[in-house]
């Protein structure tokens, strides 16, 4: 089942005619804003757009620019200071409960790849490992066991709650906020956090430094069942409907050229995909990076579409006291006539 709201509707044909009209603009290029959390292969349809030069086919003089963690995208995009964002689905909630209408344009993965549990190496070989040791455990000065995310309420802090809150383990836990990929990763080097939750990437550097290890892998396909039932939209490219409204061929050209982006993925090996991508992900190692995107391949939503199954199944980790956000519906949020646009004119 595909939504389109009333508004979407008014759009598709704006849409349709944006895709001849970005290529037509392309002289004249339209100046642009993409934003994008942090240094890491998840975001890499931004990169691709960016590298492989679907923004430009597409009329787009497009910067690209990072927030800096999930939560300062979400305000960049609020402010209208970006056209389009990439973050975990929950962003685009919080700004049309806030007022603001966000809009999801097109989903980016079928699961989480950003809940990986990293602990402590010297933790971990004291005997903490597991969730459960690790809620049972005091710092030195008898406080709980701090836990750092990206950003709070980014994608890695609501999932790894929801593991946590499914568990009863989540109030056992202090959660806190470290930013990019070099202050979280400084911050498990210099013990100021005892565990980090973030991507494969992270991990297997951390690993390689001999700071930290795997606690608990909450991106496993098997885990992931268990916990969460099968395919979610966790990640999506979000945006304002005041900034849609503005300029809809602009709107269809980002989309067009991440749709682009995305189905290059799809044909490309990892190593392929590095090399393109590096420029943006040079924080971590290329093997770490390669790991992680051979992993990413395995989760992108190759297809860009919502069904009902899938948005039923996130429910329960989006609409919850430690979210506050108030329910809504995909027609309230979703505008899928962009991606249908670019699926037409660019077939997979």
């Amino acid at each position: 089942m595909v939504y389109v709201t009333r508004r979407s509707a008014l759009t598709i044909i704006a849409g349709g005619a944006a895709l001849a009209s970005g290529r037509a603009r392309a002289a004249e290029p339209i100046a642009g804003r993409a934003i994008y959390p942090v240094a890491v292969p998840v975001y890499q349809t931004h990169f691709v757009a960016d590298r492989i030069g679907y923004f430009k086919e597409a009329g787009l003089d497009c910067k690209l620019i990072q927030g800096g963690s999930g939560v300062k995208t979400r305000e960049i995009i609020a402010s209208s200071q970006g056209d389009i964002g990439i973050g975990d689905i929950t962003h685009p909630m919080q700004l049309s409960n806030r007022g603001r209408n966000g809009r999801v344009l097109m989903p980016v993965d079928t699961r989480s790849s950003s809940v990986m549990f990293i602990i402590r190496k010297d933790l971990y070989d004291q005997g903490i490992t597991s969730l459960e040791k690790l809620a049972a455990w005091k710092r030195p000065d008898d406080r709980k066991p701090i836990v750092s995310v990206s950003s709070l309420g980014g994608t890695n802090h609501v999932w790894a709650s929801y593991y946590m809150e499914t568990m009863n383990l989540d109030t056992k836990v202090t959660w806190i906020g470290t930013g990019n990929v070099d202050t979280m990763m400084g911050s498990l080097k210099t013990k100021q956090v005892d565990v980090l939750v973030s991507s494969l990437s992270l991990l297997n550097d951390s690993k390689e430094q001999g700071w930290g290890t795997l606690l608990f892998d909450g991106t496993d396909e098997a885990i992931w069942n268990k916990y969460i039932g099968g395919k979610v939209p966790v990640t999506a490219h979000f945006s304002l409907q005041s900034t849609i409204d503005k300029d809809p061929p602009k709107m269809q050209a980002f989309v067009t050229a991440i749709w682009r982006a995305t189905q290059w993925v799809k044909k490309h090996s990892p190593d392929e995909i590095h090399d393109t991508i590096e420029p943006y992900v040079g924080s971590t190692s290329r093997a770490a990076n390669i790991i992680e995107i051979t992993a990413l391949q395995k989760v992108v939503d190759y297809d860009a579409t919502i069904d009902a199954a899938a948005w039923a199944r996130g429910e329960k980790v989006w609409f919850r006291e430690m979210t506050g956000i108030k329910p809504l519906t995909p027609a309230d949020l979703v505008n899928p006539s962009f991606v249908e646009a670019a699926r037409k004119a660019y077939p997979a």
